[in-house]
């Protein structure tokens, strides 16, 4: 599959890691759906982005909601072949904290959104994906999920963010083999300490700080880094089931 044959929707790809997935493909010459709740940021990139661009706004827990989102797409853009998941959250929380033991909501919206969100999409694409042409090697669509170091490696105070993400990682294999017989790929990348919103709202000299604790580069990751990497695993058929680790070589201390 080359990236300029993409038709991709991209969950979170109003802001962060997804929008700069959605710039990648469309530079690239393809085609992309933006699913994300930010209604005004997502319809501005389409009018930033021209044609090659739809906004669906897109509550990725809802099976409804999803479905509508597809539905458009494939209606906008005529199919679907490519899934990037990188709508998340990282809602912190200390299993006991200064007012007690951390509420199960809190822990639960952390998994429904980053785990739960992202099978969601993965299955309700993958039921439409089935349906495309196969092309060179039997190939009719990819799937790119988002975990993060915190899946290996998580802090004090990321019990749910941590867990959410190794689900992610957990999955991928077995979907993986899953969709195999498919003719669908699956593919996760974990990344680091990236330039995001998560991270935009700290202070300059916090930023720079956690950027130092990247062995190399010593600095935070960029969302287009993540976005080339992404446009690689769409391009490269024998990038399956496994995790890419995008961080730098960052093992994270304990806080």
């Amino acid at each position: 599959m080359k990236v300029a044959e993409s038709i991709a929707i991209v969950t979170g790809g109003a802001s962060g890691l997804g929008e700069a997935c959605v710039r990648e493909i469309v530079s690239g010459g393809g085609r992309a759906a933006i699913f994300d709740i930010q209604a005004d940021r997502g319809e501005a990139l389409v009018k930033e982005l021209g044609d090659a661009v739809i906004f669906a706004k897109t509550d990725i827990t809802d099976e409804k909601s999803t479905k509508d989102a597809i539905e458009k797409t494939i209606n906008a853009l005529g199919s679907l072949n490519v899934a990037i998941n990188c709508a998340g959250v990282g809602d912190p929380g200390k299993v006991l904290g200064k007012k007690g033991p951390l509420p199960l909501n809190v822990f639960n919206r952390v998994v429904q959104i980053n785990l739960v969100g992202t099978f969601n999409v993965i299955r309700l694409a993958v039921e439409r994906m089935v349906h495309n042409d196969p092309g060179e090697d039997g190939e009719k669509g990819v799937i790119i999920n988002t975990a993060s170091a915190a899946a290996f490696d998580g802090q004090i105070g990321q019990p749910a963010y941590s867990a959410s993400k190794a689900g992610v990682v957990g999955m991928t294999l077995p979907i993986a083999r899953e969709c195999a017989g498919y003719g669908i790929r699956i593919m996760t990348i974990a990344p680091g300490l990236f330039d995001t919103p998560m991270l935009a709202t700290l202070p300059t000299e916090v930023r720079d700080a956690l950027g130092k604790m990247v062995p190399f580069p010593q600095r935070l990751g960029k969302p287009s880094e993540y976005a080339r990497l992404a446009c690689h695993i769409i391009e490269n058929t024998m990038l399956n089931g496994e995790v890419i680790r995008l961080d730098g070589s960052i093992r994270m201390a304990a806080k």
